[in-house]
């Protein structure tokens, strides 16, 4: 609102294309985020935006950048975890934990606690600090109604209590997140098919090797017949083509 109308909707756009873009390809997000960025740096959600695009492309000292920036111009905190999980990606997990004990933390809705939770455990996993992860997941939001963070939540608790060998507990862990896993945000179903032993199979992976298999044959018996096996090229079938040319 704070833009002119033509430079508004300009700006609109573009951030459009970044949210529909933001998951499939974060590259070309990015790219119209920075588009966005050049026309409205001002505007709290263009920084917030281009924090978010450059995020999901691993820049993280850009991300951080931009969610500070984002954070001066509104007040909010919302954006506190995520800032610390750029620490974790910029390698200092340090600032990361101590980010998760900051008053900061106590403003922020349940969502955004169960975030915090979630970042802190990931740096105590990047020291190497298994044990004070599992601790710190640790609470009552794992048993609680299912909620949108939920299945991420049981997920990372599985997964860390498989890593010290904890199986028959992280098993059934992996199968509370699947329940909790409404829009398939895990690869739960996956986990717990590898610790049962099961091995999934691409059927229309296996048809087109079946498929490839029998044209060799047959061309082989083509060949066979024609007597044309093709052992060497003759100076007239020219290169190679493709790479192997190369």
């Amino acid at each position: 609102m704070s833009l002119p109308k033509t430079l508004a909707e300009d700006v609109a756009r573009n951030l459009v294309m970044v949210a529909r873009l933001i998951d499939e390809d974060p590259e070309e997000a990015y790219a119209y985020s920075r588009i966005a960025l050049r026309l409205a740096s001002r505007v709290a959600a263009v920084r917030e935006a281009a924090g978010f695009a450059a995020y999901a492309t691993q820049k993280y000292s850009e991300a951080l950048a931009e969610f500070r920036a984002a954070r001066r111009m509104t007040g909010s905190v919302e954006l506190w975890p995520v800032m610390a999980d750029c620490e974790r990606g910029l390698g200092r997990p340090e600032k990361a934990l101590a980010m998760a004990g900051e008053p900061e933390v106590q403003k922020l809705d349940k969502a955004g606690q169960v975030e915090m939770r979630l970042v802190a455990a990931g740096a105590r996993r990047d020291m190497g600090q298994i044990d004070a992860a599992i601790v710190t997941l640790q609470s009552s939001e794992l048993a609680s109604s299912v909620q949108p963070w939920t299945a991420r939540l049981r997920y990372a608790y599985a997964d860390a209590l498989l890593e010290v060998g904890r199986e028959d507990e992280a098993r059934e862990w992996f199968g509370k997140a699947l329940e909790a896993d409404k829009d398939g945000s895990t690869d739960a179903s996956d986990r717990l098919a590898e610790l049962d032993g099961v091995e999934f199979v691409d059927v229309l992976d296996e048809e087109a090797d079946t498929a490839d298999t029998a044209g060799t044959a047959h061309t082989a018996e083509a060949d066979d017949e024609t007597g044309s096996a093709p052992e060497g090229r003759d100076e007239q079938d020219g290169p190679a083509a493709g790479p192997a040319a190369n």
